[in-house]
């Protein structure tokens, strides 16, 4: 394992030949590139932090494992397909895999140009299938998808921050403190309505007592009728 000085991007190549990791080392550093270089898949997922479940008989079985996890950001996996172990295939499907990684782009490369193989790793979720022997033009391919992932990681980031402040919890007051406070309230409010209901009410005799008078005048001017300017002869 091999680890170039620090610069923009960090890129984790995976290739069990050791002239062609050399190559890719050399490609890469000139690119202003950050190089880590292993020769197989499961020393890239060590690298990475992911512990492996073929040990404990669970094929599809991935953990991160804290002890091995680098502190060092991979802004890109490029790995060559045919690999004894784990293919790069099987590499990029675990890598893909994980929920803390899935995001990190993968570049598959292989010296056998079969378009099924091609096609299964682009499906898989791989940015871009180089033939070997790779060049400085291909690798000039891979900035764009660093960038691009880098940026995402950023806004993850931004999004998670104010989530962790958000989560506070209401201040809850004292009962005996919001009764006392709402007792002024009550007391002025009371005088008012007692005195509205006094006249309501004195409005309502007022209006029984009117309506019993006039029935009152009414049925004593009938029971006594007056003629005015008639008189009746005997």
């Amino acid at each position: 394992m091999g680890m170039a000085a620090e610069s923009q991007f960090h890129v984790l190549a995976v290739d069990d030949s050791l002239f062609d990791r050399k190559l890719i080392e050399r490609l890469l550093q000139k690119s202003s590139c950050q190089v880590t270089t292993v020769d197989s898949g499961s020393k890239a997922l060590e690298f990475l932090g992911l512990r492996e479940g073929i040990e404990r008989n669970h094929p599809n079985a991935l953990s991160t494992s804290p002890k091995l996890h680098q502190e060092v950001e991979v802004n890109l996996i490029i790995t060559d397909y045919c690999m004894p172990g784990m293919t790069g295939y099987d590499l990029l499907k675990k890598v893909k895999e994980s929920s803390a990684f899935k995001n990190i782009p993968v570049v598959i490369m292989s010296s056998e140009n079969v378009p099924a193989r091609i096609s299964r790793c682009l499906e898989e979720g791989a940015e871009e299938f180089f033939l070997k022997p790779v060049r400085l033009a291909d690798l000039n391919k891979l900035k764009p998808h660093m960038m691009k992932a880098k940026l995402k990681n950023q806004k993850l980031e931004e999004i998670e921050r104010p989530s962790k402040g958000a989560n506070v919890e209401p201040e809850i007051k004292d009962s005996t403190e919001i009764g006392i406070k709402m007792l002024p309230l009550q007391s002025e409010f009371e005088p008012k309505q007692l005195h509205l209901q006094v006249v309501q009410q004195e409005e309502q005799t007022l209006s029984n007592n009117k309506r019993k008078s006039m029935e009152e005048g009414l049925s004593a001017d009938r029971t006594r009728p007056r003629f005015d300017g008639i008189t009746t002869a005997v």
